[in-house]
């Protein structure tokens, strides 16, 4: 593990739970955390997953940029037959390889984990929902059925809000202090859960869980180039999709939501307000699960 901030495990393994477990632990949208394992990708590179379910079909779950296996799980806690949830590289104990890094990497990381599962069906989330984009360009026929969930824009220009909440968390990250990551955490909150039981327990976990296993900083250098260099390769996409998408969110433009499903002839579905899984959670999980178990 180089190039990440935070101190890495002892000799490559699990990180420990902090001892001072204390006040409300069953914050929403985070579920539990289960053991989880290492395996080496065809690329060489290791990555941290969980699997759970049994049977067909079989989807792996692609998280958000500083996002992890328990903020992914909810997304398919309906979900039938077996699935797979992975940390990128530079998240939780996945691998953080020499940068520069770009979509194609996270799209090989992905790749690599549906191979082993054997995945038919994939989700992903913002940043997973680009190197899922990105991987149907370089192979339409990997899938046959996606979900894209408040996709990212792929053309390498990223809302300032984005840039501006990244370099704030690395920062918070690398410094180690626990109030600076809550406050740079905090605003992943809708404000009508901030100061109640559940979102400081949601906050409690992400600070212990950032300071724990840290961020690499090499996850800045991912928009240097688009994800997608051509979007038209999209269109030979033959499967089925759907798109979930937000108005008001400053991170996720609904516009790109409403350009992807041209793109893939996808099902589209626009939330309301933003913090979707917060806000409107029944009705995001069985959306989902309508779409993947169908």
């Amino acid at each position: 593990m180089r190039g990440r901030f935070g101190a890495p495990p002892p000799d490559g393994g699990p990180r420990s739970q902090r001892s001072d477990r204390t006040g409300p632990r069953s914050g929403r949208p985070t579920l539990p955390g289960s053991a989880t394992e290492l395996v080496t990708l065809a690329s060489g590179v290791r990555v941290e997953q969980l699997t759970t379910g049994t049977g067909e079909p079989r989807t792996v779950f692609a998280h958000g940029l500083a996002g992890d296996i328990a903020s992914t799980r909810p997304l398919g806690s309906a979900v039938l037959g077996r699935r797979t949830f992975f940390q990128f590289r530079g998240h939780g104990r996945s691998d953080a390889p020499p940068g520069p890094w770009s979509f194609g990497d996270l799209a090989t990381d992905l790749r690599g984990v549906a191979d082993l599962a054997g995945a038919t069906r994939a989700l992903g989330v913002s940043m997973g929902a680009g190197a899922l984009c990105r991987l149907l360009a370089d192979t339409p026929d990997r899938f046959d059925r996606i979900v894209l969930y408040l996709p990212a824009p792929l053309d390498g220009r990223r809302p300032a809000a984005a840039v501006q909440r990244l370099d704030r968390l690395l920062a918070s990250v690398e410094s180690g202090e626990a109030a600076m990551i809550a406050d740079a955490v905090e605003a992943e909150l809708p404000p009508s859960v901030r100061n109640t039981p559940a979102g400081w327990s949601y906050l409690r976990q992400r600070v212990e869980q950032l300071q724990r296993e840290g961020l690499a900083p090499e996850l800045a250098t991912l928009w240097t180039d688009p994800a997608v260099p051509d979007e038209s390769l999209l269109k030979a996409f033959r499967g089925r999709a759907l798109i979930l998408g937000c108005r008001d969110d400053e991170i996720h433009p609904v516009s790109w939501a409403e350009r992807l499903a041209g793109l893939l002839g996808a099902d589209l579905h626009v939330y309301d307000r933003p913090s979707v899984l917060w806000t409107d959670r029944t009705d995001l999980r069985d959306r989902i699960s309508t779409f993947l178990n169908d």
